[in-house]
């Protein structure tokens, strides 16, 4: 009997990230990644399996149910990986609410919870209920799973997730709830496989890329992060405005007149690195722009996460780690010297060869904290967890 293949789907704004997995013995082994590209015109699908990498490009058209590209993409892989029938499909949910504590088999009843949860995640979780429904109307006889990134952070007590706001409003979800989860839950576990020393201590964990976030682990549980209500909150990201004096959106809708959705559409698409710059949002164009306004920019960015690193470090009482991950933490040495030239009073020293070589240790053996680049792997997560939730519905699956 063939081995159960199953696909992973972690939408963002603009892009579908893909991952192909067996579900055999030793767990979830992936076979290959993927990324459908939905900026590009025409629509494109990157895909590498087994070490071989193929472009295609897509016919389809990103319509609102996403039916089409969704289609067309299932049907190249299965003409071109004949030996690997898809046979179930684990997806990236960004917000659990406090309905989702961990994950679920997607039914009738979750999908309906999932989607009720859109007003608190309008960015994130339409993409979510599109490619799960999108799935089920091709394939309604496949199971599926949802990973969410909210569910991580359910460690965090109540001093972390209550608003000083009246009490009423905490019991209808207007809490602090945490993002980027499936990432710091892969991260906790490498560092507890690699460093199960440093795993047990107090850890910040800086997930940089074009969303960012920090999250702080004691024993790899979080116990607080940046992010709180909405995905707008925290660190100042690639187009989102991070944390914010609540007095601003209040002089923008009732001083300069402007309505909701306009103040919407420039915290989550105008402010941020290109809002302080004008120039960018990318973070590597950013670096290599000789304008003052980029300089600014990436300066204000590594401020507030060093301010953000200072911040959790009380939360844990003391810090043994900082980690940087995703996009933007892996490949930039310059950010990361320039936020731990802010945390030097905490003991943060690096190695500027080990810095720019982007090594997994690039603490100088002065710094009296660790300081790592780890990258993530949210894929594998959603894989691990949709993998235990369907152990013994999928034929010969282990």
């Amino acid at each position: 009997m063939a081995t159960p293949i199953l696909l992973t789907l972690n939408p963002g704004s603009s892009t579908i990230k893909l991952g192909l997995y067996a579900l055999d013995e030793g767990g979830p082994r992936r076979l290959g990644r993927g990324i459908i590209d939905l900026q590009h015109d025409p629509l494109s699908l990157r895909i590498d399996v087994d070490g071989q990498r193929a472009e295609i490009t897509l016919t389809a058209r990103p319509s609102p149910d996403l039916h089409e590209v969704m289609e067309e993409t299932l049907e190249w892989l299965a003409h071109h990986l004949p030996g690997h029938p898809i046979t179930a499909f684990g997806h990236r949910v960004v917000h659990g609410g406090a309905r989702f504590a961990g994950p679920e088999r997607i039914t009738d009843e979750t999908l309906e919870a999932i989607a009720a949860l859109t007003p608190l995640a309008p960015l994130h979780q339409p993409q979510s209920l599109r490619l799960i429904r999108a799935i089920r109307h091709f394939w309604p006889e496949h199971p599926q799973t949802a990973s969410f990134d909210t569910a991580f952070h359910r460690s965090q007590d109540e001093r972390v997730r209550r608003f000083a706001l009246p009490r009423a409003l905490f019991d209808e979800g207007i809490q602090h709830y945490g993002f980027h989860g499936l990432s710091y839950r892969f991260i906790a576990g490498e560092l507890a496989r690699t460093a199960p020393e440093l795993a047990r201590g107090r850890v910040v964990v800086a997930h940089l890329g074009s969303g960012a976030s920090l999250c702080g682990l004691e024993s790899g549980a979080s116990r607080d992060t940046t992010m709180g209500f909405s995905t707008l909150d925290g660190i100042p990201m690639s187009t989102r405005c991070g944390a914010l004096d609540p007095g601003v959106l209040l002089h923008l809708l009732q001083q300069r007149g402007l309505d909701a959705q306009a103040v919407s559409d420039m915290l989550y698409h105008r402010s941020g690195l290109l809002g302080i710059s004008g120039i960018s949002a990318d973070a590597r164009m950013l670096a290599e722009s000789g304008a003052p306004e980029a300089r600014q920019a990436l300066e204000i960015f590594a401020f507030r996460i060093a301010q953000s690193v200072a911040a959790l470090a009380t939360t844990l009482g003391g810090l043994d780690g900082v980690v940087f991950t995703a996009g933007i933490g892996e490949h930039q040495p310059a950010v990361r010297a320039a936020v731990c030239a802010h945390l030097a009073w905490l003991g943060a020293a690096l190695d500027p060869e080990a810095n720019a070589a982007n090594a997994t240790r690039i603490e100088a053996a002065s710094s009296r904290i660790a300081v790592r680049v780890i990258p993530t792997d949210e894929e594998q997560v959603i894989a691990e967890e949709a993998a235990t939730l369907l152990r013994g519905i999928l034929p010969n699956a282990v």
